[in-house]
């Protein structure tokens, strides 16, 4: 009886993690989309773009000339953190306001030193390496006429993948985005796309340095003032490398490595009575960290029931399903559904356990690696 109720809980919590919270925050979505307030407040004046940077000589002037391309005025700032090349001056010859740090912190201590010492009242958080479309900015700033718009998210555009193991993880985010979507028109979006989003200014708070998920902890914390953060699908930012399962492994275990952080940090914000968005938060990103552990308890139970037909069949769907991961994992070239999709998902959970490693035994927490691609968060 025990191990019945391990497989049935561990199927089931699986089910509503990856694909039950999906479906049920859409209907919700559709039964009760937040209508937008209308219009009260000005249209915001020129905004600040700040992008954090380090060693980024090579490329800074080009992401400032494309933050500048915009169809409003933009003032540009670079934090250059602890940079050991020419990133600050390069960022000056552009036309940047720079900030430059003798030591490198992280961009956490970057943001929360520089953003209370502008005059924007919106600021929008951008990386080196994506690029805007001239009205990807104008899409950010039109929300906030809208006095409960608090921070508005856009969406990251990534090469199209070369892996099995990257076909499964791109289709992911795709069900990514719509998640984020249905969130938004719901209530809020839990977290922002760290590579494109905007706030007010005066909602932001100062960070501790090590915090890992800045795009995250800063939405949900405007979240907690009591305003709203929404996902405009049209603010695009493009990265122009692939999504490769090898480049997402450093970048993977340091973001799951930041959600282990932000649950442990804010405890309150697993309190429905003290934050709106509880269950968003627990459905969206805690679930996903015992992800691994549903699926040994799957896999570990109908391995005992085997003697019974119908788990020792369940038994057997599990394993070929791991045999296809494992093909699509060592044999990159395999991209069919039948490959990329477990392969993906097996990836994504096993990246879960190495972001638990990361949060006990890793290095320094607040300061970035420059990693090939970025989650479109």
């Amino acid at each position: 009886m025990a191990w019945q109720i391990l497989f049935w809980t561990s199927v089931a919590l699986l089910a509503y993690t990856f694909a039950g919270y999906q479906l049920l925050i859409g209907l919700l979505a559709r039964v009760r989309r937040v209508r937008p307030t209308e219009a009260t407040l000005p249209a915001p004046a020129r905004p600040a773009a700040i992008v954090a940077a380090y060693n980024e000589e090579e490329r800074i002037a080009a992401r400032i000339e494309n933050l500048k391309a915009a169809t409003v005025p933009v003032e540009v700032i670079v934090c250059s953190d602890g940079s050991t090349d020419g990133t600050a001056s390069a960022a000056r010859k552009a036309g940047a306001r720079v900030f430059e740090f003798s030591e490198r912190r992280g961009k956490a201590a970057c943001l929360s030193e520089v953003i209370p010492r502008l005059d924007a009242e919106i600021i929008v958080l951008a990386d080196c390496r994506q690029q805007f479309t001239p009205d990807t900015i104008p899409r950010l700033l039109s929300h906030f006429t809208d006095p409960e718009i608090g921070a508005v998210s856009g969406i990251l555009r990534i090469g199209d993948p070369r892996t099995a193991a990257g076909a499964g993880v791109d289709l992911y985010w795709k069900m990514e985005t719509v998640l984020r979507k249905a969130e938004s028109d719901f209530d809020s979006c839990i977290g922002c796309t760290g590579a494109v989003y905007a706030i007010r200014r005066p909602l932001f708070q100062p960070l501790d340095a090590d915090i890992i998920l800045d795009d995250v902890v800063i939405p949900m914390r405007i979240a907690l003032a009591g305003r709203r953060v929404i996902y405009d699908t049209t603010a695009e930012a493009f990265d122009p490398q692939p999504l490769d399962p090898r480049a997402e492994t450093v970048r993977k275990a340091r973001t799951l490595a930041g959600n282990i952080q932000m649950c442990a940090r804010f405890p309150a914000w697993l309190l429905p009575w003290k934050n709106r968005l509880a269950w968003q938060l627990v459905s969206h990103k805690y679930l996903r960290l015992a992800g691994p552990l549903f699926l040994v308890g799957a896999l570990a139970a109908s391995g005992c029931l085997a003697a019974i037909p119908f788990y020792r069949a369940c038994l057997w769907v599990q394993l070929f399903l791991y045999l296809f991961a494992f093909a699509g994992l060592l044999a990159p070239r395999l991209r069919l559904p039948l490959f990329s999709i477990p392969a993906g998902f097996l990836f994504l959970n096993f990246m879960t356990l190495r972001g638990f490693h990361r949060f006990f035994f890793g290095s320094r927490a607040g300061a970035w690696e420059r990693a090939a691609t970025q989650e479109p968060e």
